[in-house]
Order: structure tokens, then sequence, then C-alpha cells
């Protein structure tokens, strides 16, 4: 082969690959598709409204996403029996992305594009995933990212029922130091559901601010610290502060402690102020607790979707 024809090979590769780097995933899948068949399917030109973004002027400000997915999955082994069960609806797609966006304000695309795939990865049929996200008010262009996930292993099931229903708690501070603590969370650990511990405020005097939401970050900053508090007391109580967090260790059974800013500060449609009750009220419907275990002199609000036993 000549010089001339090897640099025209060459050319027309590197003219090829940008071509497919550009393209809509379903091309790029089909491309790198695998000896094994698998079956496509997609989501085209899903536009969406969501406050994101790292800078501060995006706060606030709802900015228009459109979603380009891909899926592939493994082939039904016996006949589909015309049987909407039996397949990965395309409205799983379109929930990965509404759950995403729902559960909390996030800074960077490419943290929602990791989530809606190992949200779609944790279908029993998806094999691969292709997720394309473009920002398309940031000005007289499109701003995106595109990742693209495979399966590791078999998919995570969840439990009978489909989902962990864990026991949250609300500790005051006598439990918190009381001698037998230990034994009381060997208590709540025998029903066998995982533990998400929550605490109130501490004893004491603590920063005071006359600006609303700057006395709010200091309570909840002054719950986090009573969160390390209570950690120091019992080794099996491990401070978690992400959603991510919490679902590794309601999986691996590990009893928590949760420090609530990230989480609060960030939800879509969270609970006001810092009151403790209502922290841990919002996330045990959050997370479909089985109920609420509260300890202390607390005022229980009516109408709760979550069962609330007092300790």
């Amino acid at each position: 082969m000549t010089d001339k024809l090897r640099r025209a090979g060459q050319g027309a590769r590197t003219d090829d690959e940008a071509a497919l780097a550009f393209a809509h995933p379903e091309a790029r899948a089909a491309a790198t598709a695998s000896a094994d068949p698998r079956d496509r399917i997609s989501l085209r030109d899903h536009v969406v409204e969501a406050d994101i973004g790292a800078f501060q002027h995006e706060r606030g400000a709802l900015q228009r996403l459109r979603f380009d997915v891909v899926v592939e999955v493994r082939a039904e082994a016996g006949p589909l029996d015309d049987d909407v069960d039996r397949i990965l609806s395309y409205e799983k797609i379109v929930e990965a992305i509404d759950v995403e966006l729902r559960a909390e304000r996030l800074n960077l695309l490419e943290t929602l594009a990791e989530r809606v795939a190992e949200r779609l990865l944790a279908e029993p049929r998806a094999m691969r995933v292709f997720v394309r996200i473009a920002k398309l008010d940031r000005g007289p262009f499109e701003l995106g990212v595109e990742i693209v996930r495979a399966r590791k292993g078999p998919a995570v099931r969840a439990p009978e029922g489909g989902v962990l229903h864990p026991v949250v708690v609300l500790l005051d501070n006598a439990a918190i130091m009381a001698p037998d603590l230990s034994a009381r969370l060997d208590a709540l650990q025998e029903g066998g559901a995982p533990l998400i511990l929550c605490v109130g405020l501490p004893d004491g005097a603590r920063p005071t601010s006359a600006v609303g939401p700057a006395q709010r970050r200091i309570d909840l900053l002054a719950i986090e610290q009573n969160a390390w508090v209570l950690a120091g007391r019992d080794r099996r109580c491990v401070v978690v502060a992400s959603r991510t967090e919490i679902d590794s260790a309601l999986h691996r059974g590990q009893p928590i402690v949760w420090a609530p800013s990230k989480m609060v500060l960030d939800a879509v449609d969270g609970p006001g102020g810092a009151d403790p009750l209502r922290l841990a009220l919002w996330l045990a419907e959050d997370f479909a607790a089985a109920k609420l275990v509260v300890h202390g002199d607390v005022a229980v609000p009516a109408g709760s979707r979550v069962a609330v036993e007092r300790a």
C-alpha cells in the first residue's frame, strides 16, 4: 500500500469515527454491538425541565434537558405472547429519568446520566445502556454528555415485594446517651429490617442568625454533629449523607445514621426548616419505611403515609 492510499484510509476511518461520535446512540449501539444477539429499545428527543447545574446562576432556574436513551436487552427465550410484563417497557426509561430528577437536585449532567443508566441496568433483561443528555438553554448551541454503561454481573434484585422497607428511628439526646444504647439497637435490629437512625439538635447553645436560610444550615449542621456523637457511641453506626450511600447500606444491612444536609438542601420538593421530626418523617416516606419509631416527647403529626410508633 502506498503512503497516499494509507493516509486516505486513515482519513476515512477518522471521518467515520467522528461521524459515529456525534451520531444518535442507536447508531453507536449498532456499530459497537457484541456477537450475542440483543434487542434494542430507545427513547428519542424526550425533553423535560429541571433545576440542574453547578453554577450559582443555574440554581432555582428551570432548564430544558433532552434525553436520548438506548437500552440493549437480552432476547426473550420464549414467546412474548403479546404480554407487556415480559419486555422492558419504554415507560421504564421515562420512569428512570423522572425518578432521578425528583430524587435530588444535581450539579452535573454526568451524575444524572450515571444514575439513569444504573437504574436501567437494574432491570433483569438490560445488558448495556447509552444515555445522552443535552442542555438546550445555555446559548445558541447544545451542551451535553453521553455515557455507555454495561452490566457487570447479574441484576441486583430487591427482596420479595420489590423494595426494601427500612425502619427509621428518631433518637432524642437521652436515648443517644443512654447506657443501654447498644441493647436498644440490638432490639431494633431483631426485626430484620434495615435501620436508619435520625437524631435531633444537640443540647446547649449554638450559633444564631437573623437570616432564615442561614439559620437552617446552622441547624442542619448541628444535627450532623449530633449524628457523629451517636456514631461514636456504637461502632455499628455509620454516618451517611447521600441517597446512594443509604441505598448501598440498606442492601448490606448496615445500620446508618443520617446526616441530612446534602439530601435536604438538594431535594426538589423537600421538607422546609430543620425540625428533626419533620426531617425523619420526610426520609421515612421517601424510602417507603415500614415505620418510624420516635423517642422523646414530641408531637407526632397526623396523616403520615408511614406508621409512627413511640418507643
